[in-house]
């Protein structure tokens, strides 16, 4: 039986090259879900039904097709963070994240359109901040970059070198965990290795 094919319902180019990196090649299409107003009793919960939006979402118009839907937050000093709203916002969160850690929360939903399943899982990940001066967190806001990342820092681009450390998946930090994907996978009953592409293109299986 041939492989269904393989949709990323989200725009981060992170989580995109992870997937590539591991071996898939997903087509891409953003989900277009507004975030606002979506609450959960638990930075995991929200993680988890942010996902799950948004690949039900673009699962509606994909036939044959795994679906993946993620999204990440950040819990820390009791609250929960998605993406700063502004470069104040983020000064501020630097602020008073650096020295501390937080955990970092990335739902995953996986919808097997040809079926009509889906699971859902979540996923944590520890990060530690180092301590930043604050012409450091200056010049890193000034980048843009906390303001496009969910918690406000990255650990694949110029904000790795202000995380100190992580306890877990540092793909789930990216924003999509590999290995629990791998056995989201496994429990619809496929198998990960044979989404694998060779180098002229083709599927495995």
């Amino acid at each position: 039986m041939a492989v269904p094919r393989l949709v990323l319902a989200s725009a981060s180019p992170a989580r995109l090259q992870t997937l590539r990196a591991a071996g898939l090649r997903p087509e891409v299409v953003v989900s277009g879900v507004d975030e606002e107003g979506v609450d959960a009793p638990s930075a995991s919960e929200l993680a988890l039904k942010l996902a799950q939006l948004k690949a039900v979402a673009v699962a509606a118009d994909q036939p044959r097709a795994l679906v993946i839907g993620c999204d990440s937050v950040l819990e820390f000093d009791g609250g929960v963070h998605g993406k700063p709203v502004d470069a104040a916002d983020a000064v501020e969160r630097w602020q008073r994240m650096r020295g501390g850690s937080g955990i970092l929360h990335t739902g995953h939903c996986v919808v097997d359109t040809h079926r009509e399943v889906w699971i859902g899982r979540s996923a944590a990940t520890q990060v530690r901040f180092a301590q930043l001066d604050d012409d450091e967190i200056e010049a890193y806001v000034a980048t843009g970059e906390p303001e496009r990342v969910a918690g406000g820092f990255t650990i694949d681009g110029l904000g790795s070198a202000y995380v100190s450390g992580i306890s877990g998946d540092p793909h789930n930090v990216v924003g999509i965990s590999v290995p629990l994907l791998r056995l989201m996978f496994d429990e619809l009953g496929f198998v990960w290795h044979e989404f694998w592409h060779r180098p002229d293109g083709v599927a495995q299986g």
